[in-house]
């Protein structure tokens, strides 16, 4: 992995868990990761316009957008659904967890083959998401259906980047996003106003202070994984970039303060050495 798909890469990440944090916040997630979906078309449409790409080269990989959307679907919906009902600090790292699915269905489906240095980069680059998001007395499996839902996420993220990266060899970034997400506005909205009929007693969406809630996560998540799409597009292999995304488990702890009131600095301080350690043998070796 060259210095330029490593950078791009990890601005990524520092961006990801802001808009994630600021879904979670959000008092209906399921709103805001619809105002999500529909920012980011808008922002594809735009960039695409803007910058000239050809809208029509989607036809040619219609197969692949279906795949993604369907990826997008288990993960968005599963993602909504985890952040309502599950600690974040628990669930967030099995959630981002998806090089494990990448490389487990790159391997049994495509006959792919990964050196033993690059499995243990990716091990450790896991490993120590986990670690660091672990807190004393709880446990991942107090609620199973959370667990579930953030396994379906997990599946869902591994599912799209293996479809995207595919896209980057026909389409550009900004044509895929648009075309993907102003599908999984659709749907999406279709879903919330279906519940919306069915809860009439649902509160009216935030104004004021809280639109920033609506729109600023669709931007970031825009930003974030356009910067993605580049690396896939410079050749950056999917198990290993979104190995190197784990960069972003830290980056969500600080910024969120998850553990500000916690003790156990010796286990974050190695939890954080490991995942750093892994991504740079991911980087060295891949």
């Amino acid at each position: 992995m060259n210095l330029e798909i490593l950078m791009l890469v990890l601005v990524s990440a520092t961006m990801h868990p802001i808009w994630n944090l600021m879904i979670k916040k959000n008092p209906d997630p399921q709103l805001g990761y619809l105002f999500l979906t529909v920012i980011m078309s808008i922002c594809g449409l735009l960039h695409g316009v803007i910058s000239g790409a050809d809208f029509a080269a989607i036809l040619t990989v219609l197969p692949l957008v279906a795949v993604s959307v369907c990826g997008q679907f288990l993960y968005g919906t599963c993602l909504t659904a985890t952040l309502k009902r599950g600690d974040l600090s628990t669930y967030y790292p099995i959630i981002r967890a998806s090089p494990v699915f990448v490389v487990i269905a790159s391997i049994v489906l495509f006959g792919k083959t990964y050196p033993f240095i690059v499995l243990l980069g990716i091990a450790m680059a896991v490993g120590g998401g986990f670690l660091l998001l672990y807190r004393r007395g709880t446990s991942m499996f107090e609620d199973p259906r959370a667990l579930c839902l953030a396994l379906v996420a997990l599946s869902g993220t591994g599912i799209y980047s293996m479809a995207d990266a595919s896209m980057m060899s026909t389409l550009s970034p900004s044509t895929m996003l648009f075309a993907v997400e102003s599908t999984m506005a659709l749907i999406y909205g279709s879903l919330w106003f279906r519940r919306r009929l069915a809860e009439p007693a649902m509160s009216p969406p935030a104004h004021g202070f809280q639109l920033a809630y609506l729109l600023v996560p669709g931007i970031l998540a825009y930003a974030s994984y356009y910067l993605i799409l580049l690396a896939y597009q410079q050749g950056g292999d999917v198990a290993l970039v979104t190995s190197v995304r784990q960069a972003s488990i830290p980056i969500s702890v600080a910024l969120g303060g998850l553990f500000l009131r916690e003790g156990a600095m010796a286990r974050r301080f190695f939890a954080a050495a490991l995942l750093a350690l892994g991504i740079v043998v991911i980087v060295a070796s891949g």
